[in-house]
């Protein structure tokens, strides 16, 4: 069944402006935790050039990637595959770009971390790793919605909350990752680029 997400349609145009700017003109972006297909679906009709794939852990989800894809049968958009971003392998081994919205505060912290590791096991050098969500920043003064925010996740699963950039730009530069460009984005999120450093093999 397809299903919809308000936020996807509210953050899938400012996020496209960011992607215009950074993306390859060509190659595969592999998009962890494609959530209901709608960001896949658009992104791919604006990347005509990029061959996407979008991946889910969670079967209602990859249900309804499946069902956009239907939809929009666009040449260059993939059948989902099932991926758990803690768990190694990864059912793709090599992507030019990684993908990651919405992931990272509504998941353990070991999400992240295998996020990393598997962005710098599957990235070539000079490949990117984007990330869109909100995130707390040291040295900034953090927004009521944001704190109101985690305040609430945190109710649903103490092992959930939004992120702190620092931790999380630590754990990528353990997988060869190197924090390049942070860009501020409505509703008080961020989008992170990361870029695969040059004879960086993969992380621990």
């Amino acid at each position: 069944m397809k299903r919809h997400a308000q936020a996807t349609e509210r953050n899938r145009e400012p996020l496209l402006a960011v992607l215009r700017e950074v993306l390859p003109p060509s190659g595969t972006v592999l998009e962890v935790a494609s959530g209901t297909g709608q960001h896949a679906a658009f992104f791919a009709r604006a990347f005509p050039g990029l061959t996407w794939q979008p991946s889910d852990v969670e079967p209602e989800s990859l249900e309804s990637i499946a069902a956009w894809r239907a939809e929009e049968a666009l040449p260059n958009l993939l059948p989902p595959l099932v991926l758990d971003a803690s768990t190694q392998p990864w059912p793709r081994s090599a992507a030019d770009v990684i993908l990651n919205v919405n992931m990272i505060h509504i998941s353990p912290w070991a999400s992240c971390q295998g996020l990393m590791r598997g962005a710098g096991q599957v990235l070539a050098p000079g490949g990117l790793l984007v990330m869109y969500g909100p995130y707390f920043v040291e040295g900034r003064e953090t927004a009521p919605s944001n704190l109101a925010f985690d305040a609430s996740l945190r109710a649903r699963n103490p092992a959930w909350g939004v992120r702190e950039l620092g931790a999380v730009t630590a754990e990528a530069a353990r997988h060869g990752l190197e924090r390049e460009r942070v860009v501020d984005m409505p509703s008080n999120n961020l989008t992170v680029v990361f870029r695969k450093r040059a004879g960086e093999g993969a992380g621990p």
